[in-house]
């Protein structure tokens, strides 16, 4: 990890792009376990589907979270 990059090449601060980064992460990772719970279902495997359930309901909140703490910082 650079020391030194805190928005000069990329013009966003380095905190600043890392709550975007963050954000994005959980977004795609909650349309990904979509298709995880869909294939478990389709097995017929409803304990897996649930544990899937459960952590895209985690990523919607942090992606919730960084969506709000985002539009605080850049208002």
């Amino acid at each position: 990890m650079s020391t030194t990059e805190t928005g000069q090449v990329t013009g966003t601060k380095d905190k600043d792009y890392n709550i975007i980064w963050f954000t994005e992460a959980c977004l795609s990772n909650a349309l990904r376990l979509e298709t995880y719970i869909q294939d478990a279902e389709r097995d017929g495997d409803n304990e897996l589907a649930e544990f899937f359930r459960k952590a895209q309901g985690e990523s919607r909140k942090g992606a919730e979270q960084g969506k709000q703490l985002l539009a605080r910082r850049i208002s």
